[in-house]
């Protein structure tokens, strides 16, 4: 892989980390958690403004926001194995030099092709949490690693809070440009911190990266979003979605043989096979649709005019303001989610946050919509989505061996990816295609979104079904190696 040697040996030389600092390290890998988290929701409060500003049609516009989620899902395995070949924290230093490249291009953009682009180029920083994890795991004294997990969990739900105000304080007060270029330099500090506390980690493994394998993946994925996020223009019935539809089966069909005969797979589907990773990575999904549905809703909901009948009229700093707590409720759940994971264990842990990401989703289905409902129903979603994600690395650790940890994790972010790429796709999906013009703006009825809420709730119901078939205890060939 000569394109990380060419970067020299300023990304290869480990930092100095101090064993008595742990909280250090913690503090910048969740920082960098936290950035890599915010790309996905500093968009939400310009969707509505997306077809304007980019002079384009609403469906086009859904791939500014559908292009970060699926850069992310395809990013997630294949840094974790380059991390584990060529040195984890060069890929997080790599990741956030994305991060920071791809939020300039949006910052100079004022049109469909390059914002996409750039939002791609975002999308590639997904990598880092999954690469967080497995630098924690190698750094940390075993005391510190599974509190340390929960909180870098959290971090998924903090970023994409922390986007939404920020974003939308940003947009109201000055140029909606400005938003990506304080990402951009917040970026930056973040690779400068990185550069300053991270170690890089002697734990190296050998083989060959699969290109094949990571093309593959990238295509499957394709197939499958292009058409969903299409549905409302093409129609579900028309030829072209239904052949991409198929392609996406075939292609996925097609890289699932190919990785269980390949020597050095992108993503070991061996281990994926056993029961308590099966389940666990499939309730992932739902719950990472359930998760995107709750930050896509309530924005648009609270900001939609009045003249639509069911809109609160609010300005984007009015919205981000209400809905940010819910990035905060996450991170308190961290701790309280270890609690409960120690005493009913992980699997009634995440069988309970689901059943709490369900309970928000009814709520927003009451009628009628108004402030107090959107922003209860927000603040129930995150504290479940906190529950849920915290409890899914401790199922996954505890039925692989400790030398399988790594594939196993950037297994499991891929799925989680996969669910909140879908209900991107899904959900503005159905928000565009149902619709009610207001002067010159078109806007969801009220249908298309307690249609979006509705889908969203049979994903937590989804979720728990998965989480009820994870076995209590993992089987004596499954037993982890100490």
């Amino acid at each position: 892989m000569t394109f990380t040697r060419r970067l020299g040996p300023a990304l290869a030389q480990p930092a100095h980390v101090s064993a008595r600092r742990p909280a250090l390290l913690i503090a910048v890998l969740c920082l960098s958690g936290i950035m890599a988290a915010l790309v996905q929701t500093i968009i939400i409060p310009l969707i509505p403004l997306l077809p304007t500003i980019l002079s384009t049609t609403p469906s086009d516009a859904a791939w500014a926001v559908t292009a970060t989620l699926l850069a992310g899902a395809a990013i997630m395995p294949i840094a974790g194995r380059l991390g584990d070949m060529y040195g984890k924290r060069r890929i997080l230093v790599i990741s956030l030099a994305a991060l920071a490249i791809g939020s300039a291009v949006c910052a100079a953009s004022s049109t469909l092709v390059p914002m996409t682009t750039g939002r791609a180029l975002q999308g590639l920083a997904m990598g880092i949490i999954p690469i967080g994890i497995s630098i924690m795991r190698d750094e940390l004294p075993a005391e510190r690693f599974t509190a340390a997990i929960a909180v870098m969990s959290a971090t998924l739900g903090v970023g994409g809070a922390v986007g939404l105000p920020v974003s939308a304080i940003i947009s109201e007060y000055a140029d909606w440009h400005v938003v990506f270029i304080v990402v951009a330099a917040l970026a930056l500090a973040t690779l400068a911190c990185v550069l300053a506390v991270v170690p890089e980690s002697a734990v190296r493994s050998g083989g060959r990266f699969d290109y094949v394998g990571a093309l593959g993946l990238a295509l499957a994925l394709l197939a499958l979003l292009v058409p969903i996020t299409k549905s409302g223009q093409w129609g579900w019935a028309s030829p072209l979605t239904i052949a991409l539809l198929v392609a996406s089966l075939a292609l996925f069909l097609g890289w699932g043989w190919y990785q269980m005969r390949a020597r050095n797979p992108l993503v070991n589907l061996r281990i994926s096979a056993r029961p308590q990773v099966l389940f666990t990575n499939l309730a992932s999904i739902a719950v990472g649709f359930g998760m995107f549905g709750m930050a896509l809703i309530p924005p648009q909901v609270m900001m939609a005019p009045t003249d639509t009948g069911y809109g609160l009229g609010l300005t984007m700093t009015q919205t981000g303001l209400l809905l940010a707590p819910g990035g905060l409720i996450m991170l308190m759940c961290s701790p309280i989610s270890a609690r409960l994971i120690d005493r009913l264990g992980a699997r009634i842990t995440l069988v309970a946050g689901s059943t709490v990401i369900g309970l928000g989703y009814a709520v927003v289905m009451a009628v009628p919509m108004s402030i107090l409902q959107i922003t209860a129903a927000n603040l129930i979603v995150s504290t479940g989505i906190g529950i849920s994600y915290a409890s899914m690395p401790s199922l996954i650790m505890g039925a692989v061996p400790n030398a399988e940890t790594a594939a196993a994790n950037s297994l499991n972010s891929l799925m989680r990816a996969i669910g909140t790429s879908t209900s991107s796709a899904v959900t503005s999906a159905v928000l565009a295609g149902m619709t009610v013009t207001v002067g010159v703006l078109e806007f969801p009825t009220i249908g298309a979104f307690r249609a979006a809420a509705a889908i969203s709730l049979v994903a937590s119901f989804a979720a728990i079904a998965f989480t009820l078939c994870v076995p209590r205890r993992p089987s004596r060939a499954y037993q982890p190696v100490n």
